[in-house]
C-alpha cells in the first residue's frame, strides 16, 4: 500500500462501497424485507403447513369412509354336457358397490388424533423459533455493518490524525526541533492505519454481503446508533426470573414439550393395537352375468342387494410386530424426555449468558466512556506536550491509537450489549417484532449523522457522533 496515495481515493473508494439509496434503512425495515425474502424462514414457513394437514390426516380415521368398487370381466371356456363333446363356452359379467364405513368404536384413532394435535403444536413452536432466530440473524447482520463501518469511520479519522501528526514532524525537523525519526515513526505508523482501512473495507463488503443474503437485494443505507441515548437494561433485574422463565417458553422447549406429548400418544396408540374395534359398515350394489361355464342354457341374471351391519374385529397375534412397535414407541418416549430436560438445560444457560452479557455490557460501556474520555484528554496533553518539548513523536501516536481503539470498541460494546438484550428475550421466549422497534429508538438516520471534517494540522479530527458521543 504507497502511502502516497491521496487520501481522496480511499474515501472515494469507501464511498463507492457503501452508496446505497439515499433513504436510510433501519432495523425493522431490514427486518420486514427479509420476512418476505429469507429462504429459510419461508421453509420454515412451509414445514408449519405441512404439519397442519397432519391432524386432518388423522381425523379422517374416525370419519365415514365411502368408495365405490367396479369390476368387468369376460370368462372363456369349453364345457362338456351328458358326455358330449367339449364346446367353446363364453360369459360376461361385471358388478359395482358403493360402500360405506364408520367407526363406532376404536381407540387408535383417537390417539392418532391427539398425536397429531401434539405434532402440530410441535411445529408451530418450532416456527416461532424460526421467527425468533430470523430476529436475531437479522439483527446481528445489521449490527455487523454497523461495526464494520464503525471500523472505517475510526480508521479515516487515525489516518487523518496521524498525516496531521506527520506534517508537525516535518515542520519540526525542517526547523531542527526534531529528528528525522520523528517523520519516520509517522509514517510507520500511517502505513499500519491505511493497511487496518484497508481490512475494514474488506470487511464491510463481508458483512453486507452476509445481509444481501438474508434480503435477496442489496441493502442501501443502513439508520446508525444514537449514542446520546442510554442503553436499556433488563426489566426485572433479576437473573434468576429470566432463567425461570426461560426453562418454561423458550421455543426449543415448547417444541420438545410437545415432542413428548406426541411420543406419548404415539405409545398409547400403539397399545390401541391390541384392543378390538367395532365399524358400522353399509354397503349398496348391483351383480350381472350373461351366464356360466358350467350350464349349457345362456340364462343371464341381474342382481341388486342391500346390506347394513356391523363388525367386529379382535386381535389375537400379529407376529409379535404390535408388540414391538410398543417397545420402540416406550423408547421414542423417553428420548424425547430426556430432550425436553436438554432443552430446558440450555434454554437456562442461554439466558444466563445473555443476562450476563447484558449487564457486563452495559458496565463495559461506561467503562469505555470514561477510557475515551481519559484517553482524549491523554491525546491533548501529549499534543501540548510535543508542542513544548516535553513528550516526542511517539508519544503523540500512541495516544491517538490508544484514543481510537477505544472508540471502536465503544461502539462495538454498545452493538454487542443490544444483541444480547435481544438474545436474552429470545431465550426467555418473549422476543417479538416490537422488541426491534424498541431498539429502533435507538437508531438515528444517516442524513442526521454529521461527517468527519478535516481539522487544522496538529488537531485530530472526530469521527460522527455516533462513534464518538458517550452515554449519558
Amino acid at each position: 500500500m504507497s502511502p502516497h496515495i491521496p487520501y481522496g481515493m480511499w474515501a472515494a473508494a469507501l464511498t463507492c462501497l457503501c452508496a446505497g439509496p439515499s433513504v436510510a434503512q433501519d432495523l425493522v425495515t431490514v427486518y420486514e424485507q427479509a420476512q418476505h425474502s429469507d429462504p429459510v424462514i419461508h421453509a420454515a414457513r412451509h414445514a408449519l403447513e405441512a404439519a397442519r394437514e397432519k391432524w386432518p390426516q388423522a381425523r379422517a380415521a374416525l370419519l365415514p369412509n365411502v368408495a365405490v368398487t367396479a369390476s368387468k370381466g369376460r370368462q372363456q371356456g369349453q364345457g362338456s354336457f351328458n358326455d358330449a363333446p367339449f364346446v367353446d363356452r363364453s360369459v360376461n359379467n361385471w358388478t359395482w358397490t358403493l360402500q360405506l364405513t364408520q367407526p363406532l368404536w376404536r381407540l387408535g384413532p383417537w390417539r392418532a388424533l391427539a398425536e397429531a394435535e401434539a405434532s402440530v403444536r410441535q411445529a408451530e413452536a418450532q416456527h416461532a423459533g424460526a421467527q425468533q432466530d430470523l430476529m436475531l440473524r437479522v439483527a446481528k447482520a445489521y449490527f455487523d455493518v454497523l461495526a464494520a463501518e464503525d471500523a472505517v469511520t475510526v480508521a479515516d479519522a487515525q489516518i487523518r490524525a496521524v498525516q496531521a501528526q506527520q506534517v508537525a514532524a516535518k515542520r519540526a525537523f525542517d526547523v531542527g526541533t526534531s529528528t528525522i525519526s520523528d517523520v519516520h515513526e509517522a509514517q510507520a505508523r500511517l502505513d499500519l492505519a491505511l493497511a487496518q482501512r484497508v481490512a475494514a473495507l474488506g470487511d464491510v463488503d463481508t458483512r453486507r454481503a452476509e445481509l444481501d443474503r438474508m434480503l435477496g437485494t442489496p441493502a442501501g443505507r443502513l439508520a446508525t446508533l444514537d449514542a446520546t441515548r442510554p442503553l436499556p437494561a433488563p426489566e426485572p433485574a433479576d437473573a434468576q426470573s429470566w432463567i425461570s422463565q426461560a426453562r418454561l417458553q423458550h421455543p426449543s422447549v415448547i417444541q420438545q414439550s410437545a415432542a413428548l406429548d406426541a411420543a406419548e400418544q404415539g405409545l398409547r396408540r400403539q397399545r390401541a393395537e391390541h384392543l378390538p374395534a367395532l365399524d358400522l359398515t353399509a354397503s349398496r350394489g348391483t351383480e350381472f352375468s350373461s351366464g356360466t361355464l358350467s350350464s349349457p342354457a345362456d340364462i343371464a341374471t341381474r342382481a341388486r342387494s342391500t346390506r347394513l351391519g356391523v363388525q367386529l374385529t379382535i386381535p389375537l397375534f400379529a407376529g409379535g410386530a404390535t408388540e414391538s412397535r410398543v417397545r420402540e414407541s416406550a423408547a421414542n418416549r423417553e428420548r424425547a424426555r430426556s430432550e425436553l430436560e436438554s432443552a430446558q438445560r440450555t434454554a437456562a444457560m442461554q439466558a444466563r449468558q445473555a443476562f450476563t452479557g447484558v449487564t457486563t455490557g452495559l458496565s463495559q460501556c461506561e467503562a469505555l466512556v470514561s477510557a475515551v474520555a481519559s484517553s482524549r484528554s491523554a491525546l491533548r496533553a501529549n499534543e501540548v506536550g510535543y508542542r513544548t518539548g516535553t513528550r516526542i513523536n511517539i508519544d503523540v501516536l500512541n495516544a491517538q491509537q490508544q484514543l481510537y481503539a477505544a472508540q471502536r470498541d465503544l461502539a462495538k460494546a454498545r452493538y454487542e450489549t443490544l444483541m444480547h438484550g435481544l438474545r436474552l428475550k429470545a431465550a426467555a421466549g418473549v422476543l417479538s417484532p416490537e422488541d426491534l422497534h424498541g431498539v429502533n429508538a435507538h437508531l438515528l438516520s444517516p442524513q442526521d449523522v454529521s461527517g468527519t471534517t478535516e481539522t487544522p494540522d496538529s488537531q485530530p479530527p472526530s469521527p460522527p457522533r455516533h462513534v464518538l458521543n458517550t452515554v449519558p
